[in-house]
Order: C-alpha cells, then structure tokens, then sequence
C-alpha cells in the first residue's frame, strides 16, 4: 500500500512538472529546467552520504570500537539480506539516527551518543532495522527522484519570473504569477507526502526484520521526547536534511500535517503496536 501511494504521488509530481512546465517554460525551458534539476541531484546522489555524515561528525566504528552497535547491525543486515553498511556514531545528545547511501552496497547507517545512551539493546535492533529499511526500501534513490523533480518544477519558476516564461501561455500574466507562486508549494508538500510515506514503509519492513515491533515502537516514544528536548544545531542549520532522521529533530509539532516530513509519532507507535498483535519471532527471541 505505501509503495502504491509513493507511486502515486511521484506520477502526480511528474503530471504536475509537464502541466507547469509546459504553461511556464514551454518544451524548451521544461527540458532545460529538468536537466539541470537532474544534473544537480545526480551529484547530490553520488555524494550525499559522505557529505551527510560530515556535515554531522559521523565517526566510523567496528567491531572493536563499538561491538554492540556493530552486531546489532551486523546481525540485521544479515537477516534482511543485505550487504553490511558501514556504521557510523555522531557526537550528539540528542538521540536521533539515519541511514544514507545511494544502494545497499554503499549504505552506512548511523546513530548519536544521545540515541546509545537512551535506549535499551532490543530499542537500538528496532531503530537500525528501521534504517536498513530505508537501504532495502532504496529510499534514498525515491526522495532523489523527488527531489528532482520537486528542483525541476521550482526552477520553472524561477525561469518564468525572470525570463517571462511561455508567451503562449493561456492563463495570462495573473495566472502565470499564481502559478509561480503555488507551484513550488504544490511540489513540496507531495514530496513532503511521500517522505512521510517512506517512513511509515520503514516502519513496518524494519519491524519485519528485527521481528518484535513494539521494540521500535518502544524506542520512537523515547526518541521522540528526547528530540523535542534537546537541541540538534547541525539539524537546524541544515533542515533540508531532517527528512532523514527516523524523527524529527527541528523540534516541530508533532501532527501528521501537509508541512511535515515525518508522520505524527502516535500514529507510528499505534501502527506499531496493532502489528504486534501478531506472533512475530526475532533473532534474539
């Protein structure tokens, strides 16, 4: 269901960039605006994770260095069928965690010093399986596509405003300024839909792998208090990067609204919790 609704939204998106662009850039600008929204997140795709996990400190860990963590991951990884991500800990209070990486074979995941300090073992399999969910899902490879054209349908209008755009457009000057206006809006609350669609997916598949969801849901409870308590300024001097997160760290309402990146937390847990009605066996039992 999560990936038909993710479907849908992205043939909406597109259907959106042919309409406007047609309306703002004509062909031409349409394909100008799409190649160059391709070419800049084409680098964003090759290079966000070590870009990411700069940006944040991320320190790379091993067996030696962080043997629960790295077993954990390991363990998971294994059950999920996946290659072994690298895995990474960010110097942070706040307890937070993310995946990155443009497919399976160049994955890390990683988790804050707040995160390992908070939440019990069977907590952090629920929130890594959660983020190998996102490198099985290819999440990364579909907020990429997104964002491209959400880039593309922004920069048409941006053309439209300094260049005039399509002087055979049938809306006339005030209908091209609206445009101009909703459009750029109109995108980013579908990719804002389908980032919130992505997390709810990784939800369910990371419960699926560690086999016990009330070990997530436990953990997104903890989670969530711990980030609305305490400041992430790499978070908030970057927030294009908050969608990462498995929750929110600019501190936002905590309501499954059009603005938000990530799902209302309470209907996370339940979702969660009705799954657990279901026997489910783990590898830790």
């Amino acid at each position: 269901m999560n990936y038909l609704k993710t479907a849908m939204l992205l043939a909406g998106m597109t259907a959106l960039f042919v309409g406007i662009g047609f309306l703002l850039g004509g062909p031409t600008g349409m394909l100008i605006a799409f190649a160059v929204a391709v070419a800049m997140n084409a680098f964003a795709y090759w290079n966000s994770d070590r870009m990411v996990l700069s940006m944040y400190g991320a320190t790379e860990v091993d067996a030696r260095s962080a043997p629960g963590l790295y077993g954990t991951v390991r363990q998971l990884a294994a059950r999920a069928d996946l290659p072994m991500p690298k895995v990474y800990i960010i110097d942070s209070d706040q307890p937070n965690a993310f995946a990155t990486g443009r497919n399976p074979e160049n994955a890390a995941v990683a988790a804050t010093s707040g995160l390992l300090k908070i939440l019990s073992t069977e907590e952090v399999a629920g929130v890594m399986a959660h983020e190998l969910a996102h490198v099985k899902n290819r999440d990364t490879l579909i907020m990429t596509i997104t964002a491209t054209v959400a880039g593309a349908i922004s920069m048409l209008a941006t053309f439209a405003m300094f260049f005039g755009g399509n002087r055979n457009n049938p809306l006339g000057f005030i209908g091209t300024i609206l445009i101009m206006i909703l459009a750029p809006i109109a995108a980013m609350l579908v990719q804002m839909a389908i980032s919130r669609t992505r997390e709810y997916a990784a939800d369910r598949a990371g419960a699926e792998i560690c086999g016990h969801p009330l070990w997530l849901a436990g953990a997104l409870a903890k989670l969530e208090r711990g980030a609305q308590s305490i400041d992430n300024p790499e978070a908030e001097n970057n927030p294009a990067t908050a969608h990462m997160f498995i929750v929110n760290p600019l501190h936002a309402r905590s309501v499954d609204n059009l603005f938000s990146t990530h799902p209302d937390m309470q209907n996370r847990i339940r979702l969660l919790r009705e799954m657990a009605g279901a026997p489910a066996a783990g590898p830790w039992g």
